[in-house]
């Protein structure tokens, strides 16, 4: 099983976290959260990754972050092997519910279903014509009432 790590900007991390949690009580041991607070230096929050990792006792971790160029990830970029160890930026809520989902594959298949559920999660949705409502007989002055 690989464990997930989410390094994010506060409170983003640990909101994703609780997110996951409850959807998927049973995954607290394969997922943890870092919040990078401001005003705190990379060095610091480094450590507290590197904590982090060792904590979570799996042979392999997917970490994920915010944003590219970013202090949390870079941060990240210092704690990954390439091997053991492997960083995704642009975290969103589908790409970690994939993630969670499909935790028992390998870290590639992982790190293609957690790319996947991302972009898919991605979605314009079309405005919707309102439902064919009869009006109700008003005594309003003001007709441009709207009916919901």
């Amino acid at each position: 099983m690989n464990g997930i790590l989410i390094i994010a900007h506060a409170p983003l991390a640990s909101a994703l976290r609780q997110c996951v949690m409850h959807v998927f009580p049973d995954s607290t041991e394969a997922i943890s959260a870092l919040d990078v607070q401001p005003n705190v230096p990379p060095e610091e929050s480094l450590a507290q990754a590197r904590a982090l990792m060792r904590q979570m006792h799996l042979p392999q971790i997917l970490v994920v972050t915010d944003v590219f160029g970013a202090t949390p990830c870079n941060v990240a970029q210092k704690l990954i092997d390439g091997i053991n160890s492997k960083l995704i930026t642009g975290v969103n809520l589908p790409m970690l519910l994939r993630t969670v989902s499909y935790r028992h594959e390998s870290l590639d298949a992982l790190i293609s279903r957690a790319m996947i559920g991302a972009t898919q999660g991605v979605i314009q949705v079309a405005v919707t014509a309102p439902q064919n409502q009869a009006r109700r007989a008003t005594h309003d002055q003001d007709h441009r009432d709207h009916q919901q």
